[in-house]
């Protein structure tokens, strides 16, 4: 019982700080992408909207990567000093809470600032080609951007996800390089030592 609560404490502790993470990170994020988007044509804006969808895509299958992968290689490589080896290992033991950042976290506002980018583009096409707000063409424009948005989304993640699960070892060991070398070389703490 008294373990039980524990872990219900450390959960409620870990929902509070990752939703404080979301709101921060969606803030900054929103600010940027809007900022950006102001003052570029249509078609630079759109290649930015890509980017963002591309960013949630390769989070959610580092996340699926992460539940899905084998902690076992990563004790072979550990064996033999191979760098981000270790980082592995503490991915694949924090799955939950690393797959909960990527597909919750960044996955889920890379959604929500899609949507916001898109809108935007949309307007920008459409008084670049003189149509009012809220003609038909604007709308027609609009259906069709956020109905790509989706589509790539939604396919992309899928196709992310196949990789997730069949490349977890190799998707992973390459997320603990990048780990380690922001823990050795910019002194960026990502993972508690204990």
């Amino acid at each position: 019982m008294v373990k039980t609560e524990s872990q219900m404490k450390k959960s409620i502790k870990f929902s509070i700080s990752i939703a404080v993470i979301t709101f921060v990170l969606a803030a900054i994020f929103s600010v940027i992408s809007s900022s950006i988007l102001g003052g570029v044509a249509w078609l630079v804006g759109l290649f930015i909207v890509l980017i963002i969808v591309l960013i949630g895509v390769i989070f959610d299958m580092l996340g699926i990567a992460a539940t899905a992968a084998d902690e076992v290689p990563f004790h072979a490589m550990a064996a033999e000093k191979i760098p981000g080896s270790k980082q592995a290992i503490q991915i694949v033991r924090n799955a939950d809470k690393f797959a909960s950042f990527c597909n919750d976290v960044i996955g889920d506002i890379s959604g929500v600032i899609s949507g916001t980018a898109s809108a935007i583009v949309v307007l920008q096409l459409a008084n670049g080609f003189g149509y009012e707000e809220g003609s038909s063409v604007q709308l027609t424009i609009s259906v069709v951007m956020t109905s790509l948005v989706a589509a790539l989304t939604v396919g992309g993640k899928a196709l992310g996800k196949y990789f997730g699960i069949h490349s977890s070892t190799k998707i992973i060991f390459f997320a603990g390089k990048i780990i380690g070398i922001m823990e050795d070389r910019f002194k960026i703490k990502v993972f508690n030592k204990k």
